[in-house]
């Protein structure tokens, strides 16, 4: 059993929900990636998503967006990010998941990156910009790699797409809160808990809510349906005046901890 799969297994044992933080690599400064990551499994998170950085994040909202105009100023390359993968792996086993567009994989290699993500430590890939359909050798690559890939479910899904989404994907899916790019929302959709619900009677396998997701409340109102959700600009904006690492990992520390 992968980590991923086994992280999902001891938080039902427990009834929990897994508590998943993103993270822009080398944001908001140079070498804090490592430290960030520790922090956040101290705070009790139960997988991290790494960002790498692109000049056109299509899914992301301004926040993303420029949290990745700096780490790209701070060197996080693709190559970059898979050292600093390596370099975490040598002081924690928590599953680390890398979400990627498919441009920069494709202009590394995808054979090349799914083996090198691979010796890196990293446990799976989102690829949000590759559709399910054109992913055959993306698959067969995770595959042979042990690599969970995982694709997105918008609210726009029909039920036989949602099911198609599930069977393409490894471990869990990626369930889109809104309609849109990422970024902090005080409320979602007044049919936000009817589309949860049609996942959750469609997919097999586990599913996580990301986009828009902030505080305790909302992860409250997402629990009984969705096995994790994931905080992303709402941890970026907590850390983003930060001068020095220590302060990123107290200020990441502090609000992680406030969610669980």
């Amino acid at each position: 059993m992968n980590r991923i799969a086994a992280v999902f297994q001891q938080y039902a044992a427990k009834n929990r929900i897994a508590i998943i933080p993103y993270i822009t690599p080398e944001y908001p400064l140079k070498n804090v990636t490592v430290p960030l990551i520790l922090a956040l499994e101290s705070a009790g998170a139960a997988m991290i998503e790494v960002g790498i950085p692109f000049s056109d994040p299509l899914a992301d909202g301004p926040t993303i967006q420029h949290s990745s105009e700096i780490a790209i100023n701070n060197g996080a390359t693709l190559k970059r990010v898979l050292e600093l993968v390596t370099e975490a792996r040598t002081k924690t086993d928590i599953p680390i998941i890398l979400m990627g567009y498919v441009n920069p994989v494709l202009n590394y290699e995808m054979e090349r990156f799914c083996a090198d993500a691979k010796n890196a430590g990293v446990d799976g890939l989102i690829i949000p910009d590759l559709p399910p359909e054109e992913s055959a050798e993306f698959r067969t690559l995770c595959a042979k790699n042990g690599l969970s890939n995982i694709f997105l479910i918008a609210p726009t899904s029909t039920d036989d797409r949602i099911i198609f989404i599930d069977d393409c994907s490894t471990d869990l899916t990626y369930c889109v809160s809104v309609t849109g790019v990422t970024g902090a929302r005080n409320a979602f959709g007044v049919n936000f808990d009817e589309f949860l619900g049609r996942v959750k009677k469609n997919v097999r396998k586990p599913f996580v809510v990301g986009f828009g997701i902030k505080s305790k409340e909302q992860i409250a109102q997402i629990a009984p349906f969705a096995n994790g959700v994931v905080i992303g600009s709402a941890l970026l904006q907590q850390i983003a005046e930060a001068n020095t690492a220590e302060e990123v990992t107290i200020l990441a520390h502090r609000f992680l901890s406030s969610l669980q």
